[in-house]
């Protein structure tokens, strides 16, 4: 975690045809709020791989398919992110940040009594139950002790927003 003010990162968002053409239009994007999503909720993009971004698209329009009955297009959206402040999960200090954030999040949920949420889905694990929630509960955390918060800047069709 740290801050990357001098670099910029071109990312690629895969979605559908209609949230891209909205999102090149300067709609906003929206930030994915799911309990299973594995950095927990904001808005993803792949990093300088535009391939992954269109194979993730198609996936999507799969499960769309599958669930809802419609047809969606697959699309890719680039962006040019400015990383700022952010939690860097390959340095030494965002694995420790993760760790510190999972055993506390451990110590809540024992104490509560509830169910500590389960990564499933197969070799894949699609759904990242416990990483988003740690995640999640690291932002809170540094939210409720006024520490700055882990934010990013993208700069897409015109429009800046926070992811």
């Amino acid at each position: 975690m740290h801050n990357l003010s001098t670099s910029f990162i071109l990312g690629y968002h895969g979605c559908d045809r209609e949230t891209g053409e909205r999102l090149l239009s300067n709609e906003a994007f929206q930030r994915s709020e799911n309990d299973y999503d594995w950095l927990g909720s904001g808005i993803y993009f792949w990093e300088a791989n535009p391939d992954r971004a269109l194979e993730w698209a198609h996936e999507r329009a799969e499960r769309i398919l599958k669930k809802e009955g419609r047809e969606a297009e697959p699309f890719v959206v680039g962006a040019v992110v400015d990383p700022g402040f952010c939690l860097d999960l390959i340095s030494s200090n965002g694995v420790h940040a993760i760790e510190a954030a999972y055993a506390s999040f451990q110590s809540v949920v024992a104490a509560s009594g509830a169910q500590t949420p389960e990564n499933v889905g197969g070799a894949d694990l699609r759904l990242r139950k416990l990483d988003c929630a740690v995640i999640n509960f690291l932002h809170l955390a540094r939210e409720r002790a006024g520490e700055q918060l882990y934010l990013a800047k993208t700069q897409s069709a015109g429009k800046v927003v926070d992811s």
